[in-house]
């Protein structure tokens, strides 16, 4: 099934992608489903050469309570902006959805051969931080955000940087 994705994801058609996608959410577990959303991740002018974005669908009905993102590339602008964002929306924070979304797209990151990624969040951000924590990443840094990269992250004037390992399949 992961050759199928990653097959799908390169392909042109998004209307069919996004169709497919919605008939059977890529992983899941008892909490939360995700699904591809067709956005296009690539940014060359920020260094991310590819990337995916799943929405995060929970609850019965599933609903839309936010996304999570992998980018792939390296650039100063990813060291600033992470290979891995996500954001619940506000109704639905407190549930560790965040930190569930980011385990299951693990299965992407191994078959991309990803050995570690970074993630980053405000300092003042305790909920991002402790999702952060949580997965056992390690915090590399608070790294000052230069002005020229500043408007890519939200304005924010430091990031905490975190790496995470990813573990090998359990």
């Amino acid at each position: 099934m992961q050759a199928a994705y990653i097959f799908l994801r390169q392909g042109e058609n998004n209307v069919l992608l996004s169709f497919l996608s919605s008939l059977r959410p890529m992983f899941k577990d008892g909490e939360i489903a995700l699904v591809l959303s067709g956005e296009d991740v690539r940014d060359p002018e920020l260094g991310i050469r590819d990337g995916y974005t799943f929405g995060i669908l929970a609850g019965r009905p599933r609903r839309r309570v936010g996304y999570v993102s992998l980018r792939l590339g390296e650039s100063p602008a990813l060291y600033y902006l992470g290979h891995i964002g996500y954001r619940v929306d506000a109704p639905y924070r407190g549930h560790g959805y965040a930190e569930r979304a980011c385990r299951l797209i693990l299965p992407l990151m191994r078959d991309l051969h990803l050995s570690s990624v970074c993630i980053t969040a405000n300092p003042e951000n305790t909920p991002s931080r402790r999702t952060c924590e949580n997965l056992g990443c390690v915090l590399e840094s608070v790294a000052a955000v230069p002005p020229a990269y500043r408007a890519v992250c939200a304005g924010a004037e430091y990031k905490c940087r975190y790496i995470w390992q990813v573990p090998r399949q359990a």
